[in-house]
């Protein structure tokens, strides 16, 4: 067994313990958490018509609002789900007759209150299931390690078989047949502990998600993506001009200022013209050079002539580790979408040379039939220490803004010791 098979199982036992110690933790906070703001609200609404409510209903559902924004959080970072919060604003010093009916006024509110029921219910199932996956395998492993004494027959043989499932346990043989069926759960739990615990929060943002939050959600996703995409422009323009004035510009200039000496060299000494007009041609051809390197910056030909697979093959013979290039693109994105996978890509590869220690990369470009135009999906693995991460000032931040603009994503699993996957997604159709 290779090290990144070892350490990608680890990774997933640890992923799948994490999941079932946080999801019986919510599921013992939740349910009674649910039940009390369901059942306060409950009376305190009934007590509106007497005066009672008046005061109790704006302190109550304020509580419950702050109990739902707890939900969110936890959805945002232990399932990577986001729920925004769609709450309308109260005037401030309002009376509480007013904060009573504003409140009870605003859908959000109603939502709260119709999610709350299904979180002690279906919420409390979905939480629990990831721990119920882990554990129950062990019981039977208990069973077939000689636990089955202890649970089977009774002072008087009273109780009768021991049932592990659909396994009457009654004796070593039937109690192995529970180790049996315990190993075959266990499998089972390794691969869907994880999606039920992710499940649960799916569910909670399909009961507490609006219509109105999740527009909100994507103007503010547009208005950032907008405005990463000016400041991306500005340094891209910016940087061309620098390279210009710094690069090929000054050789040019030097070109001029050598072809006038040249000029005025060629009667009074011609061996000395014939080595100013060989520096000069050395220096136009560093500045086509550099000029040929800018245009691959802004643009590479590869990548216009014969598409995003073809270019980033060019691009990994260019690399000093041994790389590996596996393309499935039927067609051709437009060529907005194939430059920014290109340079996200160019920008992953650079750092895995620069920063990972790898010897060797795998880079996988396909395109998957999801959504109403399908996804490009572009992952990187590098065989290097790991450790990357998704922060301000980070080359991958870079890359997560150049695909937010398509509204693609990036996804980053690096953990210490590798290997190092980077997966890329940008919705869109090929030709």
């Amino acid at each position: 067994m290779t090290n990144d098979t070892k350490n990608v199982r680890s990774s997933r036992a640890r992923g799948m313990g994490v999941a079932a110690l946080r999801g019986l933790g919510l599921a013992l906070i939740s349910l009674p958490g649910s039940v009390l703001c369901f059942v306060l609200s409950l009376v305190s609404i009934a007590l509106i018509p007497i005066g009672v409510g008046l005061v109790t209903t704006p302190w109550v559902l304020t509580g419950v609002r702050a109990y739902a924004d707890w939900r969110r959080v936890l959805a945002a970072e232990w399932g990577g789900v986001r729920i925004p919060p769609a709450y309308r604003q109260l005037p401030k010093g309002a009376n509480p007759w007013t904060r009573t009916f504003g409140m009870l006024g605003d859908p959000a509110t109603w939502r709260d209150l119709r999610w709350l029921p299904v979180d002690m219910t279906a919420g409390f199932v979905t939480a629990l299931l990831p721990a119920v996956l882990v554990l129950y395998p062990l019981e039977g492993f208990a069973l077939a390690a000689g636990l089955w004494r202890t649970m089977t027959g009774g002072p008087y043989g009273e109780y009768g078989p021991y049932w592990y499932g659909f396994v009457p346990v009654s004796d070593q043989t039937s109690a192995l047949g529970a180790g049996a069926l315990g190993a075959v759960l266990l499998i089972v739990a390794h691969r869907y502990t994880v999606p039920a615990f992710q499940f649960h929060f799916r569910l909670t943002r399909a009961v507490l998600a609006s219509d109105q939050g999740r527009l909100a959600e994507r103007v503010r996703v547009l208005t950032e993506t907008r405005r990463d995409a000016v400041d991306t422009s500005a340094a891209e323009l910016r940087r061309i001009e620098r390279d210009l004035h710094d690069g090929a510009q000054a050789r040019l200039v030097a070109m001029g200022m050598d072809l006038g000496t040249i000029e005025m060299l060629l009667d009074k000494d011609p061996e000395k013209a014939k080595q100013l007009v060989a520096q000069a041609r050395r220096s136009s051809a560093d500045a086509l050079s550099e000029l040929r390197d800018l245009v691959r910056g802004i643009h590479p030909p590869v990548l216009a002539e014969r598409g995003l697979g073809d270019a980033v093959r060019a691009l990994a013979l260019r690399l000093p580790i041994a790389t590996e290039v596996n393309v499935e693109l039927p067609g051709r994105a437009e060529a907005p979408v194939e430059s920014a996978a290109y340079f996200a890509v160019s920008e992953v590869l650079t750092n895995a040379v620069k920063h990972a220690g790898a010897d060797r990369i795998w880079i996988d470009l396909h395109h998957v039939d999801e959504g109403a135009a399908g996804m490009l999906r572009v992952t990187v693995t590098d065989n290097g220490k790991g450790g990357a991460v998704v922060g301000a000032g980070s080359g991958l931040a870079g890359i997560e803004r150049r695909l937010g603009t398509f509204d693609g994503v990036l996804a980053v699993s690096s953990p210490a010791g590798g290997p190092t996957m980077v997966t890329m997604e940008i919705p869109c159709a090929l030709s």
